[in-house]
C-alpha cells in the first residue's frame, strides 16, 4: 500500500508516498481503507525534526474509511462499516491504516467531515473535562475561533455553560453563532471580559498559546482554574494545568459526537481536500499560512 513518509528531515519537497507492507488490527483494533485522514500543523514540525527524532517516519493520526479487517475480540463494527478515529501508530496518511479507537461516522456528514474531528473534538472534550466545566458553569476560551477552540466552544455551550470566547474582530461574527459570548483578543483584554462578566469566569482554557496565562489566572480566580493546550512554558511558569493526549484521553468525544451533529449543535469545520499524492501541496499550504479550516488528504 501506499502512505506518506520521509526518510530526512527537511522541507515539504522530503515527502513521498512509499510502498509500505499492509498493517493488520490488533485485538480491539480495526483497520480501514482510508478515504480522508486529517492533517495538521504538527505534522509539518515533524517533518521539519522539531518533534520525534527517529528516521523514516510516517504522518497522520486521525481518519475516516471503510472497516475491512477486524483485531480479536471487535463486535461493535463490522466489515464494511463507516469509522473514524485515532490510529495510535501515527501512519493514517496511507491507502489503509489501523484505528486503535472509533466510532461510527454520524449518518449526516462524509468522510472528509468525519476526518477532520477526532483531533479536536479529542482535545476539546479532554480540556473541559479536566477543568470540570459544567451545566451553569463560566468558562473563557482564549482563540475561540479555530479547530480546537471552536469544537471546545460549542462543546461547552452543549453542556449548558456559559462560554466567553476570544477572538480576532473578523471571527466574532463566528463566535456568536457558536453559542459565545465573542470578545476580541489583545491589549485590554482583561477589561473587556469583566464588563460581561464583572466578577470574572470560573475557567479558563488557552488554546492559543498566545502569552495571555498571567490575565487569565486573573479572570479564573487562580491558576488551579485554568489549563492550556498550547503553552507548555507558560504552564510551568504560572502554575497552570497542561494537557496532551498522555494525561488521559476523551475518547468518549467520538461517540458523543454524532448527536450533536444530529442535532443541530454541533457545527462543522470548513474542510479542504488534498489528494494523497499533493500532500507536499497541503504542507506548502499550512506553512504559508494559506489554510483556512481544517485540511484533509483524501485517498479513495
Amino acid at each position: 500500500m501506499r502512505a506518506v513518509r520521509f526518510s530526512r528531515f527537511g522541507g515539504p519537497e522530503v515527502l513521498e508516498l512509499a510502498d509500505l507492507p499492509e498493517p493488520h488490527p490488533e485485538s480491539g483494533e480495526v483497520r480501514i481503507v482510508v478515504r480522508a485522514a486529517g492533517i495538521s500543523l504538527s505534522d509539518a514540525r515533524k517533518r521539519q525534526g522539531l518533534m520525534d527524532q527517529e528516521l523514516p517516519q510516517t504522518l497522520g493520526y486521525e481518519a475516516a474509511g471503510v472497516v475491512d479487517e477486524l483485531g480479536e475480540g471487535v463486535t461493535d463494527v463490522a466489515v464494511g462499516d463507516q469509522v473514524f478515529g485515532f490510529c495510535g501508530a501515527g501512519a493514517a496518511q496511507a491507502e489503509s491504516a489501523v484505528l486503535s479507537f472509533y466510532a461510527p461516522i454520524p449518518s449526516s456528514i462524509g468522510f472528509a467531515s468525519a476526518a477532520a474531528l477526532p483531533a479536536a473534538i479529542e482535545t476539546a472534550m479532554r480540556a473541559l473535562d479536566q477543568l470540570g466545566v459544567s451545566a451553569g458553569s463560566s468558562v473563557l476560551i482564549s482563540g475561540a475561533s479555530g479547530s480546537i477552540g471552536s469544537a471546545a466552544v460549542q462543546l461547552a455551550v452543549a453542556r449548558g455553560a456559559r462560554v466567553i470566547g476570544t477572538a480576532a474582530a473578523a471571527n466574532q461574527q463566528l463566535l456568536g453563532l457558536l453559542g459565545a459570548e465573542p470578545v476580541v483578543y489583545g491589549e485590554g483584554l482583561s477589561g473587556r471580559v469583566r464588563e460581561l462578566a464583572p466578577g470574572g469566569v470560573d475557567f479558563a482554557l488557552d488554546v492559543a498559546g498566545s502569552g495571555i496565562l498571567p490575565e487569565l489566572i486573573g479572570l479564573a480566580g487562580g491558576p488551579q482554574q485554568v489549563l492550556t493546550v498550547a503553552d507548555f512554558l507558560g504552564a510551568q511558569q504560572y502554575g497552570v494545568r497542561f494537557s496532551r493526549g498522555d494525561s488521559g484521553r476523551a475518547l468518549h468525544a467520538l461517540t458523543e459526537i454524532g448527536p450533536l451533529i444530529a442535532s443541530g449543535r454541533f457545527q462543522l469545520p470548513p474542510v479542504r481536500g488534498f489528494p494523497l499524492a499533493e500532500v507536499a501541496d497541503a504542507h506548502r499550504a499550512i506553512e504559508a499560512g494559506a489554510a483556512s479550516g481544517k485540511l484533509v488528504l483524501l485517498a479513495g
